[in-house]
């Protein structure tokens, strides 16, 4: 196995209702550091869950790159809407990030909430102002609807500058893997990995592991 470059950083970007104390974050970050790379997992969740935006997770990674060395060079799997934002920082960051792993990255979720949460659920959201979603932790919480606006700001399909590969379940019912399919179909460059898994890919560890270490080391 390549030895990690000394020189490059790597994190892990969770997914939405989610944070650092995923399960599968921390079940990456604990097989990765056998393999020799410290995975950092950043809180997202600027500057609170029912306050979160794209804005405001893209300016917790701001602040990551930011306090590492100048000359690093940051890697990042990034988990569903922490898929797309990684994305979105590579964008920002093209001397920064020079790689990225995406598991189910959660591209074109503005279409996506119709079904997630029916039309009513979506109008209401709109309406009220907040709409109640479980946090990562399971409490529940009154997210703004100005996620939904952030969320409209930014493209459905971010381009991504550098190397990147996707991982995707074939019974994710939350992203649905043809997301994924008509990415890679427009983007050649970026390698798609389907695996036999839902949304959560916790059967799916070992592959991402080597992924992760066979790419992002590699």
């Amino acid at each position: 196995m390549n030895a990690p470059d000394p020189t490059a950083r790597y994190a892990y970007l969770h997914g939405f209702a989610s944070g650092p104390l995923t399960q599968k974050g921390q079940a990456l970050r604990r097989r990765l550091a056998r393999r020799g790379m410290d995975l950092v997992l950043p809180d997202l969740n600027r500057p609170s869950f029912a306050e979160l935006t794209v804005e405001g997770a893209l300016a917790a990674v701001d602040e990551l790159i930011a306090e590492g060395p100048a000359a690093a060079s940051w890697r990042f799997i990034g988990s569903s809407f922490g898929g797309y934002v990684a994305a979105l920082a590579a964008q920002r960051h093209p001397e920064r990030i020079d790689r990225l792993l995406l598991l189910c990255p959660g591209f074109d979720l503005v279409d996506r909430w119709p079904e997630l949460l029916g039309a009513d659920g979506l109008a209401a959201w709109q309406r009220d102002g907040t709409f109640p979603i479980e946090d990562g932790a399971g409490v529940l919480t009154d997210v703004r609807w100005a996620f939904c606006e952030s969320m409209m700001r930014h493209p459905d399909f971010p381009e991504i500058p550098c190397p990147a590969r996707i991982v995707h379940g074939r019974q994710d019912e939350v992203v649905p893997i043809e997301t994924s399919r008509r990415y890679v179909a427009r983007h050649p460059d970026v390698a798609l990995i389907e695996v036999d898994d839902d949304h959560s890919l916790l059967a799916s560890l070992d592959p991402i592991e080597e992924e992760a270490v066979g790419f992002l080391i590699g």
